[in-house]
Formats: structure tokens, C-alpha cells, sequence
């Protein structure tokens, strides 16, 4: 299994901070806070950030336990009620890395209703995507000789369970190390071939409007090493450049 990360112990990395709000990079394999399915853990973002700073936090939206990236939280009450009523009225742009199975199309849109829970209705989902490299590795996982994979830069629209992880398997085009919905071969060749050992899904980018200024207020984390390294590895080294531009698709705002 691939999800299971080893977390870094060390201090967690702030991207943002000012009175109002902190922003920091979520090591991949760290639980948000607890939660019935995380009852058993003693190490949450949630805690360790807020004896760092020696400040309260507010959790304002979340991240899976096995996908890194950028992760707001608010400092004060009056800050995490107007950042809760922008992400229930999807005015944040959140974009993702991640590495996928297959050559996805070029662009896409995946609108395919979601339940967060099985006794739960499905709701409307909406993620859009952009292929930004492409690889074809002589492996064989499958009947074919080699085997093929996409770098992509995802706009999620909505937050549903895993929506991305979901979305992208139904498309098939699993994101590799998912080990809930992708698929084993190509998660291990990821793990015996190149030593990734973690869902290879970042969250690299977060819009939001300040609580306080009502300024757009725009946080980036960097690639973990996971990322650059199969990016130095493929040749993708002009992916950075273009996560630096902001890019439309064809989802509605």
C-alpha cells in the first residue's frame, strides 16, 4: 500500500500568516483533525500547528490524510465565518497536482454527482483538468509492452468525499498511489521503480478573499519531493513555469 506516508516530524512549513488567517503545506499522510475514522490517531495538523504558533485555529475546509498541499485555517471566529461562507459558495479556486494513469484528453470536465457517505444522497460534482506532460515508460504493467502516464493540473469546484481520486477513476485515469480507488500494479511500479510511497495528489494553489481586506489573497505550495524528483526523472521541467499561470477551463465560476 502507498498511502500509508510516512509523516515528517519536523515543524510544519507556513506559507501565510497574518492576524487573521495562517496558511501552511500539509505533509501528505497527516490526518486534519480527528474524526471517527482517525479516532485511534494522536497526531493532527490541527494540534501541532496550534502549539507552534500558540494560537487557536479554525478549521475552515480539509484535505485528505494522504494528499499534501496548501491548508488555511482561521485565527479568530469572525475570520472563519466569512472563509466557511466562500467554500460553501465555491468562490475559492483550489487547483491540484496530480500524476494519473493513461494519457488523459487535453482538457476535460468531469461532472458526475458524488455521495459523501453511503447513507447520504448523491450531490453535484464538477472537476475540470488540464494535461500539462505526458510519459511512456517501458514497463510492462499490463497486456502492453510499456506503460503511460499524465501529469495534470486539476480545478476543483466542488469538495465532495475524494472527489478528485473518484472523478479521475471514473474516467480511468486513477491517480497513482491510490490505493482506495486506483490500481495495484501501476501503484507499485511508482513504489519498487521510482520509491513513491504516497498518493501522488498536492494541492498547489488556494484563492481565497481576505475575511478582513476582502483582497484576493492567492497561497502556493511548493512540489514535494516526490513531484520533483519524477519531474527531473520524466524531463518535466517546464511544468513549473506553468503552475506559476493561472489557467480558465470550460466549468462554470
Amino acid at each position: 500500500m502507498i498511502e500509508a506516508t510516512t509523516v515528517d516530524p519536523r515543524p510544519l512549513t507556513v506559507l501565510y500568516r497574518d492576524e487573521h488567517v495562517v496558511a501552511i503545506d500539509k505533509p501528505a499522510g497527516l490526518q486534519v483533525h480527528r474524526s471517527r475514522i482517525s479516532a485511534e490517531d494522536s497526531d493532527f495538523v490541527l494540534q501541532r500547528l496550534r502549539d507552534q504558533i500558540g494560537q487557536l485555529l479554525y478549521p475552515v475546509h480539509r484535505l485528505d490524510r494522504p494528499t499534501s498541499g496548501v491548508l488555511l485555517f482561521a485565527l479568530t471566529p469572525d475570520a472563519a465565518r466569512a472563509l466557511t461562507a466562500q467554500f460553501q459558495a465555491r468562490s475559492p479556486r483550489r487547483r491540484y497536482l496530480a500524476i494519473v494513469r493513461g494519457y488523459t484528453e487535453l482538457e476535460g470536465r468531469i461532472e458526475r454527482p458524488l455521495r459523501n457517505a453511503p447513507d447520504k444522497p448523491a450531490r453535484d460534482a464538477v472537476t475540470c483538468y488540464r494535461r500539462l506532460a505526458t510519459v511512456e515508460l517501458p514497463y510492462a504493467v499490463s497486456r502492453y509492452p510499456t506503460s503511460r502516464y499524465s501529469l495534470v493540473d486539476v480545478r476543483l469546484h466542488t469538495g465532495r468525499h475524494h472527489q478528485i481520486r473518484r472523478h479521475f477513476n471514473h474516467i480511468s485515469h486513477p491517480v497513482i498511489g491510490d490505493t482506495t480507488y486506483g490500481q495495484g500494479a501501476h501503484n507499485r511500479l511508482f513504489r519498487e521503480e521510482f520509491a513513491i510511497h504516497r498518493l501522488l495528489l498536492h494541492a498547489h494553489y488556494l484563492r481565497v478573499q481576505h475575511p478582513v481586506t476582502e483582497q484576493p489573497l492567492i497561497v502556493s505550495a511548493p512540489l514535494p519531493p516526490e513531484f520533483e524528483r519524477l519531474s527531473d526523472r520524466f524531463g518535466w521541467h517546464h511544468v513549473r513555469q506553468e503552475l506559476a499561470d493561472d489557467w480558465n477551463c470550460n466549468c462554470n465560476e
